[in-house]
């Protein structure tokens, strides 16, 4: 059975693919989750609009992406903390506070797109990359500094 796809789905193919199915597959697994829509020729004509519709979104959308991607590569945030002898920290600079200084900084970005793959936990520079979009990606500096006494 050919299927045009409404989502991606792993495994299968993106979204807008047709592809050919199991019968049983189409129809207890992918129309139901309305992953799938029958490929007659309704609904190709209707796939067609709306791919024209989703390349128009995703122009805009990566043209954002760019402009804070701009903003966030210029940007220095520096965290004042309390640390040890050695330039360990007392607790650690994670995602959530990196987020909060960003919006501090008037600009509106998720943690989950912050590449921070632990929280930082000594003293140093450090370049922490944030995922905009697909391929658009920016560094952003971070300065840990020790707490004035």
């Amino acid at each position: 059975m050919k299927v045009i796809l409404k989502d991606d789905v792993k495994n299968l193919g993106r979204m807008g693919d047709t592809v050919t199915v199991k019968t049983g597959y189409a129809r207890n697994f992918l129309f139901p989750k309305n992953l799938a829509a029958e490929a007659s020729e309704k609904n190709v004509k209707q796939l067609e609009a709306l791919k024209k519709q989703l390349a128009m979104k995703a122009i805009k959308i990566r043209e954002d992406a760019l402009a804070v991607a701009g903003r966030l590569n210029a940007m220095t945030l520096t965290f004042k903390v309390k640390s040890g002898e050695e330039g360990k920290l007392f607790g650690s600079v994670t995602a959530m506070d990196l987020e909060e200084a960003i919006k501090a900084q008037g600009v509106n970005v998720d943690r989950k797109r912050i590449a921070l793959e632990e929280p930082i936990k000594r003293l140093g520079t450090y370049s922490i990359q944030v995922k905009l979009y697909q391929d658009v990606n920016a560094l952003v500096a971070v300065n840990v500094e020790p707490e004035q006494e």
